[in-house]
């Protein structure tokens, strides 16, 4: 087994090819609205979390997202949550989403590490959606994501989105991250 540093470097460029080529493929799901299949993509233990972002004085920024299992948040769901979310979109009469949403998903500063059947994932995004003539948002922010092995590619075991601004300005939150 050859273990040179040349190796281990090309391993690495391998590792982040496949994670951005998972993660190219999700997003084209979502923008496609191919829900089902990017549910696919859930480990059956999924967590999907998102807390909601606070102002606070300076100096306090580990205080600045609400606690997990403490405080309200926008997301904390699991697989079956997810779905039933699918669920509702797909019957055509959702109010939030008639018309549909159009997006568009883009992520950058991917970040990963390997811990043998897991990876760990940091990387920023921005999610562009438009409905109607006038309706236009911008979610920017970090996500966190747990990767799992599953044979042929990843499966995203948990996620944890965080937002970068403390006021929501979308009317509503119908969109996956």
């Amino acid at each position: 087994m050859d273990t040179t540093p040349e190796r281990a470097l090309l391993d690495q460029l391998l590792l982040r090819h496949q994670v951005e080529q998972f993660y190219n493929a999700e997003a084209e799901l979502l923008d496609s609205r191919q829900f089902n299949a990017w549910l696919d993509l859930l480990t059956d233990d999924v967590r999907y979390w998102m807390p909601v972002t606070i102002n606070k004085e300076y100096g306090e920024w580990d205080k600045e997202h609400t606690r997990e299992g403490k405080d309200l948040n926008w997301f904390d769901e699991g697989k079956f949550e997810l779905e039933q979310r699918v669920r509702q979109i797909k019957t055509g009469v959702h109010w939030a989403e008639e018309p549909v949403s159009r997006t568009s998903h883009m992520f950058s500063n991917l970040q990963i590490t390997d811990n043998g059947d897991e990876l760990a994932t940091r990387c920023r995004f921005l999610v562009y959606r438009n409905r109607t003539e006038t309706e236009t948002d911008f979610f920017v922010g970090k996500r966190n994501d747990t990767l799992r092995r599953d044979g042929t590619g990843f499966k995203i075991a948990a996620r944890e989105i965080f937002l970068d601004q403390s006021v929501l300005l979308a009317k509503n939150l119908t969109l996956f991250f």
